[in-house]
């Protein structure tokens, strides 16, 4: 599957749980080998990455953890959305935690999408192909 108009194939992950990484990095190859994942383990070390990289090196999807230490995925997207650069690019927030309110206060920041973690291997592909489709949109 290749997704057009974006000549820089990389997902940036903040995520501190090094199996989920690994799982969902390897469902994101499967799918396309092509993408390139950056993950980092905290949510400042996050938008201090972001700070650094020029505009033509932004990443196609940001996808955070709920529960990141420092900063939590959604203190990190309330940070982001003071900066136009990053506006276009799509946020999912994900976490084991399908709580009703972490949910309502990411839809509220605007992210693309709140996913809950999956506990079987099989439904990370899955989860990688629906954080993907918001590429582009």
């Amino acid at each position: 599957m290749q997704f057009l108009g974006h000549s820089n194939r990389l997902i940036l992950l903040a995520e501190d749980d090094s199996d989920d990484h690994e799982l969902l990095r390897n469902a994101f190859t499967e799918i396309d080998p092509s993408w390139q994942i950056v993950c980092i383990t905290n949510g400042k070390k996050f938008v201090n990455y972001l700070e650094q990289i020029s505009d033509g090196e932004l990443p196609a999807l940001l996808i955070l953890d709920y529960n990141i230490p420092e900063l939590t995925g959604v203190e990190v997207v309330e940070a982001l959305n003071h900066h136009g650069r990053y506006l276009g690019i799509p946020k999912i927030i994900w976490s084991t935690s399908s709580s009703p309110i972490y949910k309502a206060k990411s839809i509220e920041l605007g992210v693309a999408d709140y996913v809950i973690k999956p506990s079987d291997l099989a439904s990370f592909k899955d989860i990688a192909h629906h954080m993907l489709s918001f590429i582009g949109k």
